[in-house]
């Protein structure tokens, strides 16, 4: 299905996607995380959106917020959609609504300006997207650009404006998550440390991703190798090999698979027959990019 026109107006708003979607189905299925993670964000995110209007929110205080951190290129983004794809098609009948909101939209060099714009998003806009009665995922990527820590911000730094922004976004988390139990949101920090620890501890539920370890990166280079050959790799001890140099070279998701590409750029012959590409062609790029970075 194609994203939806964001009305004129919706500040911050910059995506509204109908799901699920065929073309979506790969943000899930193709990211690799530690054992357990995906099913803990289904898990959660269908008992946000089915049973939260009927449970007390004081003797379960449930936010509808999950929190996704970890380095950058580790496919925080990528797997918030996919959680929504794959929850709307476990949801069934009429899907769910993702919304994505740019939290670097909102911060201003007009005083009160900032607050006053993520106090519309959530007094206003996502109230007003959530009446429409379907399930709704609301992505809240780089949230530590919207969610300031204020003990670790100084007023010199970081005008106060900023901090009255960050009390609009607590405010209003806590607003949805009383009007609107349809609402679900999922934020992404690659800064943890920099987020306001009032926002963490209103999330149900924070998962780490952190930089994928061997057998991981195996899966990685695995899949993305088969993308362009058409079939799974058949040399495995090289495949292990290779899969311990991008860990000993501290490479996130993002980069092991762009190893590949650089492998591919590296030789005109693999340019125009890329499925002639071999684990050493891999390898041999891994090595001429550590070079590269000790030159």
């Amino acid at each position: 299905m194609p994203a939806l026109v964001v009305p004129p107006g919706v500040e911050g708003v910059v995506a509204l996607v109908d799901l699920p979607d065929a073309a979506w189905e790969s943000r899930w299925t193709r990211i690799v995380t530690t054992e357990g993670l995906k099913d803990r964000l289904l898990n959660f995110t269908l008992f946000s959106l089915r049973h939260r209007g009927r449970l007390d929110a004081v003797r379960l205080p449930i936010h509808g917020l999950v929190v996704l951190a970890g380095p950058p290129g580790t496919g925080k983004t990528t797997l918030a959609g996919g959680l929504a794809d794959t929850a709307a098609r476990e949801l069934g009948a009429g899907g769910l609504l993702f919304v994505e909101v740019d939290a670097h939209a909102f911060p201003s060099q007009l005083l009160g300006e900032s607050q006053r714009s993520v106090a519309r998003l959530f007094e206003r806009t996502l109230p007003d997207l959530a009446a429409r009665g379907r399930p709704t995922i609301v992505l809240l990527d780089e949230v530590e650009s919207l969610a300031v820590s204020r003990s670790g911000a100084s007023l010199e730094t970081n005008p106060v404006d900023v901090h009255r922004a960050t009390d609009a976004l607590l405010e209003g988390i806590d607003e949805v998550a009383r009007r609107c139990p349809n609402v679900t949101f999922v934020a992404t920090t690659n800064h943890p440390a920099g987020v306001d620890a009032a926002f963490l501890s209103r999330a149900d539920l924070v998962e780490e991703m952190g930089l994928p370890g061997v057998s991981s990166v195996k899966r990685i280079l695995a899949d993305t190798i088969a993308e362009v050959i058409g079939s799974e790799p058949a040399d495995e001890p090289a495949l292990g090999a290779l899969a311990e140099a991008c860990v000993a070279s501290q490479l996130d998701a993002r980069r092991v698979r762009k190893l590949i590409l650089r492998a591919i750029a590296s030789s005109r012959e693999l340019a125009l027959s890329p499925e002639r590409l071999r684990i050493e062609d891999v390898a041999a790029a891994l090595r001429d990019e550590a070079d590269g970075a000790h030159r």
